[in-house]
Parts: C-alpha cells; sequence; structure tokens
C-alpha cells in the first residue's frame, strides 16, 4: 500500500509524531513487565489462596502456553489483515477479560481459565514493532528507527518486571490476595485505555480472505505438540501419552503444511518462513526460546539448592532468588538499549549474532564456574545482555525481512517459535532434573548436579548454533567498482540490497525488494539484479555524480543525501 498515513487518518485520532506512538506503546510494555513480574513471588500464595497444591500450578504455566503460542502465530496475522492497531487492542481487551477473572475465580478451574486467557498479551510486542515499521516505511532509516524503537520497547517491558516483582514481594503480607491480584488487572485495562484513545487505527496491507483450514489445523498442531510437551513434566517420559500426543501433532502439522501449500493465501505462510532472508531469524527465535524461557526455573532452583545437604547450589532464601532475578532483569534492559549499537557495529544480522554468542558465553561459563553467589552474577551477566539483544532485536528483525503485507505475521512468528522452543527445552530439562529428584522441590530427592551442567551446555550449544546460522546466512555483501556491475557468489542472489556503496564516501540507495528471473524489468527503486549496473554506476566513459572518477581529476560533488551506513566494499 503506498497511502501516507496521514491520507488515511481517521476522523477523531489526533495525528502524533513517531516517537509519540513509541511512548504510548511504552507504557503499553510496562503493563505487559507487569503480568510478567507480578505473579511469580506471590504464586504459592496464590496457590493456598486457592486451597491447591503447589505443584498444581504448572497447570497455569502449561495451559498460558499453549494459548501464547497460538495468539502469537494466528493474532499476528491477522493484524496484517484487519490493521495492527485493532489486533493489539482486542488482543489487550481479552488479556484485561483474563486478568479480572483471576480477581474473582473463585476456585482452581476458573483460575486456570484467566490465566489461559492472560496469554494473549504475548502478541504485543510483535504487533507493536509491526505498528513502528509501518509507520516508518516511508523514511530511509526504516529499519534503524525499528531497532531503536524496538529496544526502548523491551527496555520498559524488563523494567515493569522489575517493578512489578518488588511490588508484589513487598505487599504480599500486608493486602489481601484479592485486592493483590486487582493491581495487574488495573495495570491492562489502563494499557486498553491508552490504545483506545491515542494509538489511530490503520487499515491491514493484506486484503486476502481468511485460511479457516489453516487456523484449525494450526489449533490442532499446537493443541497437541504443547500438550504433549507439558504432559511429559507432569506424568514423566516413561508414560505413552506424552509420545502419542507428540506423534499426533506432529501428523497434524504436515497436514498443515501441505495444505498451505497448496493455497492461495495461507495463515501459516509456509514460503516466506522458508526465505533465505526470514528462516535463519525464526530459527534463532526457536533455539533461543530454549535458554530464555527454558531455564529460568532451573536457575532458581539450582539457587536454592543447600550447598551442605546436595554438594551444590547457593543455599539462597526467596528474596535472596528475586534480588539475582532482578540482577538478570537489569542485564536484560542494558542488552536491549545497546541494540541499536551493535547493529550500527556488526550490521543488523551480526548484531543478533553477538547477542547470542553472548548468551552461549553466559550459559558456558555456568560449567566450570557456578559455586558462588558472585560465579553465578557474572555468568548471568553476558547472557542477560545478549538475551536483552535478542528479545528486541528479532521480531524488528523478521520486520525487515518481510513484504508489507506479512510484517505482523513474521514478527509474531519469532515469539510462537519462542514460545514452542521454551516448550520443548522445559520438558527436557525436567527430565534431566527428574532423574533422581524432584523439579518442584530440590530438598526431596534433589536431582545430580549433571542435571544441572547438562541444561546449561544444551542453552549453550543452542545460542552457539543460532550465531552460527545468523552468520554463515548473512546476507550477500555486494561490492560496487566504477563501471562495474554488482556481483554476487556463484549460486546466489543479492536480496534486500538498501544501500550500494559506489565510492568513497558515497551511496547509492535501493529499496527493500528481491532480485526477479532474468529478462524482468526490475521495480524502480529496487536493487539492480547481478550483471546489471546499478543505477548511479554506468560504465565509462560516461560520467556519474555519484561515481568515483579516474585519478588526476576532479570528481563531481555528489548530491546532498542523508547520512547512513555504508555497505562494504
Amino acid at each position: 500500500m503506498t497511502d501516507s498515513p496521514q491520507a488515511r487518518r481517521p476522523a477523531g485520532y489526533p495525528r502524533a509524531g513517531l516517537w509519540t506512538i513509541v511512548g504510548f506503546l511504552i507504557a503499553v510494555e510496562i503493563a505487559s513487565g507487569v503480568l510478567q513480574g507480578f505473579y511469580t513471588p506471590i504464586i504459592t500464595d496464590i496457590a493456598d489462596h486457592l486451597g491447591i497444591a503447589h505443584g498444581d500450578v504448572n497447570w497455569f504455566e502449561a495451559a498460558q502456553l499453549m494459548v501464547s503460542a497460538l495468539a502469537a502465530a494466528v493474532l499476528t496475522r491477522l493484524g496484517d489483515r484487519w490493521g495492527h492497531r485493532n489486533v493489539l487492542l482486542l488482543s489487550t481487551a481479552i488479556t484485561a477479560i483474563g486478568s479480572w477473572i483471576l480477581v474473582v475465580a473463585p476456585n482452581f478451574w476458573t483460575f486456570l481459565v484467566g490465566w489461559a486467557v492472560q496469554g494473549a498479551y504475548v502478541v504485543w510486542l510483535p504487533v507493536e514493532v509491526a505498528i513502528i515499521h509501518r509507520r516508518t516505511r516511508d523514511r530511509a532509516d526504516r529499519d534503524r528507527v525499528t531497532r531503536r524503537a524496538a529496544a526502548l520497547l523491551v527496555a520498559a517491558l524488563e523494567t515493569g518486571v522489575i517493578i512489578a516483582a518488588v511490588t508484589s514481594g513487598l505487599l504480599v503480607q500486608s493486602v489481601s490476595i484479592t485486592m493483590l491480584l486487582a493491581m495487574p488487572a488495573i495495570a491492562v485495562t489502563l494499557a486498553l485505555v491508552v490504545i483506545l484513545l491515542w494509538i489511530e487505527p490503520t487499515p491491514g496491507a493484506d486484503r486476502s480472505p481468511v485460511d479457516v483450514i489453516g487456523l484449525l489445523l494450526l489449533t490442532a498442531t499446537i493443541g497437541l505438540v504443547m500438550g504433549g510437551l507439558v504432559v511429559i513434566r507432569l506424568l514423566g517420559p516413561d508414560s505413552p501419552w506424552p509420545w502419542l500426543l507428540l506423534v499426533g501433532g506432529i501428523a497434524v502439522g504436515g497436514a498443515l503444511v501441505a495444505v498451505e501449500l497448496r493455497i492461495a493465501h495461507p495463515l501459516i505462510d509456509v514460503r516466506l518462513l522458508a526465505d533465505r532472508a526470514q528462516w535463519p531469524i525464526q530459527l534463532t527465535a526457536f533455539l533461543f526460546g530454549m535458554s530464555v524461557l527454558g531455564a529460568q526455573i532451573p536457575l532458581s532452583t539450582f539457587a536454592r539448592a543447600d550447598p551442605q545437604a546436595v554438594g551444590y547450589g547457593l543455599g539462597a532464601s526467596a528474596a535472596e532468588v528475586s534480588t539475582l532475578v532482578g540482577a538478570y532483569v537489569v542485564t536484560l534492559v542494558i542488552g536491549a538499549l545497546l541494540l541499536p549499537v551493535v547493529s550500527r557495529v556488526f550490521g543488523p544480522r551480526g548484531g543478533l549474532a553477538a547477542g547470542a554468542l553472548l548468551v552461549a558465553a553466559g550459559y558456558g561459563l555456568f560449567v566450570p564456574s557456578h559455586d558462588t553467589t558472585a560465579q553465578v552474577l557474572l555468568n548471568l551477566g553476558p547472557a542477560g545482555i545478549g538475551s536483552g539483544i535478542l528479545i528486541a532485536g528479532l521480531p524488528a528483525a523478521a520486520a525487515a525481512s518481510a513484504p508489507e503485507h506479512r510484517t505482523g505475521f513474521a514478527t509474531g512468528m519469532t515469539n510462537a517459535g519462542k514460545t514452542v522452543g521454551g516448550g520443548i527445552a522445559s520438558a527436557i530439562f525436567a527430565i534431566a532434573l527428574t532423574a533422581t529428584g524432584s523439579l518442584d522441590d530440590p530438598g526431596v530427592g534433589s536431582p545430580p548436579l549433571s542435571g544441572y551442567l547438562t541444561i546449561w551446555t544444551i542453552c549453550a550449544a543452542s545460542a552457539l548454533l543460532a550465531a552460527a546460522v545468523l552468520l554463515a546466512t548473512d546476507r550477500v555483501h555486494a561490492t560496487v567498482r566504477p563501471g562495474r556491475a554488482i556481483t554476487a557468489a556463484p549460486g546466489r542472489t543479492i536480496t534486500r540490497v538498501r544501500e550500494i556503496c559506489a565510492g568513497p564516501g558515497q551511496v547509492i540507495r535501493a529499496g527493500p525488494t528481491t532480485d526477479r528471473p532474468p529478462g524482468t524489468d526490475r521495480p524502480s527503486g529496487g536493487p539492480p539484479r547481478a550483471g546489471h549496473p546499478p543505477r548511479g554506476c554506468a560504465d565509462p566513459p560516461r560520467r556519474s555524480p555519484t561515481a568515483s572518477t579516474p585519478a588526476g581529476r576532479p570528481a563531481a560533488s555528489p548530491p546532498p543525501r542523508r547520512p547512513g551506513p555504508r555497505w562494504p566494499g
């Protein structure tokens, strides 16, 4: 779509600048942080309030994981069709309903439904990134601005986590549990008001019909796979039920792929996910989810373990564990704010690879060094900074590599992949820790230290693999010399070229389109194909104001241009 936001702005909504909109979205992300940080310190108090065993709270996490994985894939795809702001509003309303259900829930089952419904919040960050990416589509520095805004959003999210965790821990002894549970509900309701009043609706870029068959198959696939992973944690690997669920989920998933490849307007754009510019990002999200979502509970149980009784652990109290978690979240904020810097130094894909390498280094350090609190904090430093870079950078990178009408889908799939990766890792880690003991209480048949070493090794290896994938699939670096065409390595194409260096201090700009087959005219502003002289880099002796001149001759002054990074070469 080429219409400007001004031309399509709905009546009654004031025209807000980009960073004003980012400010409103920051308020929404603070509410997201409240949801993610508020309940953890008081989860045992919630179990007592409902009259259930502490181990039964695992069902809350299981239900929300399934809803989150489904919501991330479906709602963000519908955002491309109905408008990203409209889906943000819808998902926030659903989350608010779930939050208020928790306040009035009289029993376990009602609370379980409310907790599951709350999982719709998982689409907030990817949809917000899509909103920003769409609003900046006419800017030359679109991707850089999107990364910078995403960094601020993640910083706000993690700040909300810290504030919420500290607040609930301080108030749990002095405020009734009902009033305590109302606080996150109020925060989400305020976020709903912010979206409704100050974030203007935008039309969707995709007019395709809804793929109902794909929706049903996707729901079944996620339900079976995530259900199987949860049942592994609850019943153990010796039970046949989780494996039956997983096999069924894989079979339905295969049918989903086959169906989506045959229809014109699929819900899950398999071809986009398989594109060379997109699949490394999605695979990185999956691998990253194994550490960022799967390793948190094992870290807490390791810290609580008594070294005098089991030979490892920190013997930390609940308050000391909260301090460790708080320190980790602070490093996430630092990492998110560093995203624009590392992207400027190493490039967008290289910045993500740097984040993955930091995560690998942090968890790798746990293997030889985990005996003291200082050592654990030292290990969490690089792991947290790298995680912050990836949390902010993955949706921004997915948006930059997707067509305009698939931006929400691409960003949402990073969260869906991260959720599935975390679910798989949680099941594997539970098996590792329950080989001889209990995951919930390290004081009852504590697992061997080898279980924790296995977890940290898997986290480091998955992050290292993600970094290798990102570096190996980095986009082709085109080299332009005066009077020569762009060339690429044999068998590879040049995609998404934005700026091409044509000489010292001189840049040719090109749009974010992909090479077309030989014999087809490339679109105006798109990247030149291999073998065709790029605009501004003509064959000699023709002169161009943006091409360099032979030694000894003065070069024509290039036209004024906006400063920006130069293409290597």
